[in-house]
């Protein structure tokens, strides 16, 4: 499965996309509740990129009421 670097998002880029700090969107990556990332490169200092296909199924669906979710 390849990508090309235009789909993929810095964690500044994408938390923008859904408008979230990044520092939220870097606690949802670490308590996994968050949206599918990528690592480029080895190591846990490599940069973390995430797919715009994978943030937009992570908002998920929309809703009317709190009631159709519960």
């Amino acid at each position: 499965m390849t990508h090309t670097t235009s789909a993929l998002l810095t964690t500044k880029e994408a938390a923008r996309l859904v408008r979230l700090s990044p520092r939220t969107l870097e606690r949802h990556r670490v308590q996994a509740t968050g949206p599918r990332y990528r690592k480029a490169g080895p190591g846990i200092r490599a940069r973390v990129l995430y797919a715009v296909e994978d943030l937009n199924s992570w908002i998920g669906d929309s809703f009317r009421s709190t009631s159709e979710y519960l």
